[in-house]
């Protein structure tokens, strides 16, 4: 009749000796309440020991040293974090195509400008009226079509050069001839059979074949860099998705919560959260290597027969070498004109003959510094090369040693879920690969619109490249032209964007989780396994009064 009581009473008291035991055990959350304050979090709230973590939606679910606040602010931490993190990796990328931008702009600049000082400082003692009547006004609006065509205006370069020699001959053919009233129909005339008796000899196509081709070089050079450097700080400005969030506060500060201060992420368990967050990023791979490999093909025309630094740097020379062709063959050429077009009649006004006695070559001191941009080029092409594989490196530059445990303590490392080995595989990259990442679910049929708009503009730029690497000119527009209106994937055409992949939620693969014969969001962890459950202790309790009471 006493076994109930004392049956009773004493598994009652194994109960409340278990659960005292495991409150005896709970580990210490000073070093987690350090570390939160020290990401500028208030202490209230916090606790001083393990307490149950069933609350928390990211972590594990095990015993915690954080509440769901904690959690809360850790995730948003986390996020602002990897936000920086991506600034500053994106950051050296952009420095080298700006600087590299920057470093060529100047120097292509700064070639027509000494050309054009060295034109107006020269041509007035050397032609004297040749020169300054009107005649220079010509030679600033070349060296301002040139300017406006390097910075990728809508111009027929070779069609702008044509005007130039035509306007110029019209000009030296009347100060050359004042003592005859020519009309603009004689000129006409004169222009039309300029292609046989050559006044400027052969500088005219000569420049124009070379000028055409260093130009449309340079242009598209320096605007890859700029568009370069543009796609990388979009890019970079991507906003992280909710999956992604929840993923990176689980590889960072969950081992926090879990008491575990010291030990860090997995080397491959943080490859595998960042190629699924990076996962749009690692789709511009392919077209960025285009780029890359384009402008290095482009920087190769610097050099060679048509060398941009003569061609550029010495465009008033050649100028000089056509008017002294004309001078030196003006008898002739005249009596061709005069024999083509019919002798004009005689002028009535006084002539002064200073063309006369103004004859020579303008002064060619200039000297090519193909040296600076040899130099210029070569240091490109190295840096160039350095950020061919930006996109797919990023998860590597992201999981540094100072982020991860590295690949030695792969045994001592959070997975996931505890201490241990990191057991899945790692993903391959970009958005299709992601399909199975099991971290974060990434969405494959939805690729980032912004991300697939700064892919088309690398095939844009990229097309532009090899036009001018094959001397084909190419029209310009601004950037933001070439993707403008592309907010919607409508637009996007499936060689770019690629086609749509879908996933079947009823075919997906069961997640693979970093503890094995785990899996969804349990109580896991080593410090459950010592709890025993208060519930079957007292359901035993009950098993056993039910049976003394049917005694």
């Amino acid at each position: 009749m006493h076994f109930f009581p004392w049956g009773f009473w004493l598994l009652c008291v194994a109960a409340s000796s278990a659960r005292g035991d495991s409150g005896s055990k709970a580990k210490s959350c000073t070093e987690v309440r350090q570390f939160y304050a020290t990401k500028g979090f208030s202490l209230h709230g916090v606790p001083q020991a393990e307490i149950s973590g069933e609350h928390l939606r990211i972590c594990p679910q095990g015993y915690t040293c954080c509440t769901s606040e904690m959690e809360e602010n850790f995730a948003k931490k986390s996020q602002s974090e990897f936000e920086d993190m991506m600034t500053e990796a994106s950051r050296s990328a952009q420095v080298t195509l700006t600087s590299q931008y920057k470093n060529f702009d100047g120097y292509f600049q700064d070639l027509l400008n000494k050309s054009e000082k060295a034109l107006h400082d020269t041509f007035p003692s050397t032609y004297g009226e040749l020169y300054s009547q009107n005649v220079k006004d010509f030679f600033k609006e070349l060296y301002s079509e040139l300017r406006r065509y390097y910075r990728g205006s809508n111009i027929n370069l070779e069609e702008a050069l044509n005007e130039f020699w035509t306007r110029l001959l019209e000009r030296l053919f009347k100060l050359m001839n004042p003592q005859y009233h020519i009309t603009d129909e004689y000129l006409d005339c004169m222009v039309k059979h300029s292609e046989q008796h050559k006044p400027f000899g052969e500088v005219p196509r000569d420049l124009k074949l070379k000028a055409t081709r260093a130009f449309i070089a340079v242009r598209s050079y320096v605007q890859g860099l700029s568009v370069g450097s543009d796609v990388v700080k979009k890019v970079s400005q991507v906003s992280l998705s909710h999956e992604c969030t929840r993923a990176i506060m689980k590889l960072v500060y969950c081992p926090y919560c879990r008491g575990m201060s010291s030990v860090k992420p997995c080397n491959n368990y943080c490859h595998n959260v960042m190629k699924g967050c990076l996962a749009n990023q690692a789709d511009l791979d392919t077209e960025w290597r285009n780029l890359i490999d384009s402008m290095l093909l482009v920087a190769d025309r610097f050099d060679g027969p048509s060398n941009v630094d003569t061609v550029i740097g010495t465009i008033h020379t050649r100028i000089a070498e056509a008017i002294s062709n004309m001078q030196e063959n003006r008898e002739s050429i005249t009596a061709k004109v005069f024999q083509g077009c019919g002798n004009p009649k005689i002028s009535t006004k006084a002539s002064s003959g200073e063309d006369k006695k103004r004859r020579g070559k303008a002064v060619t001191d200039d000297k090519s510094s193909g040296l600076g941009l040899e130099k210029l080029v070569s240091d490109a092409k190295g840096k160039l090369r350095d950020i061919k594989d930006y996109w797919v490196a990023l998860p590597s530059t992201l999981c540094n040693e100072k982020i991860t445990s590295g690949s030695v303590n792969e045994d001592k490392c959070w997975n996931g879920m505890a201490k241990g080995r990191y057991l899945p595989e790692v993903m391959g990259d970009g958005l299709a690969n992601q399909i199975n990442n099991p971290e974060v679910e990434v969405d494959i049929t939805k690729p980032d619109m912004t991300i697939r708009q700064q892919i088309m503009q690398l095939k844009i730029m990229t097309n532009r490249l090899r036009n001018a690497y094959n001397g084909n000119d190419v029209d310009f527009q601004d950037a933001s032209d070439d993707i403008s209106g592309s907010g919607s994937g409508d637009g996007c055409p499936d060689e770019v964007c690629g086609k749509r992949l879908s996933k079947n939620p009823s075919t997906r693969q069961p997640e693979v989780h970093a503890i094995p014969n785990q899996s969804g969001r349990g109580i896991n962890g080593a410090s459950s396994k010592f709890l025993p459950s208060s519930f079957l202790i007292f359901l035993s309790v009950a098993v056993i009064a039910t049976q003394y009471l049917r005694r």
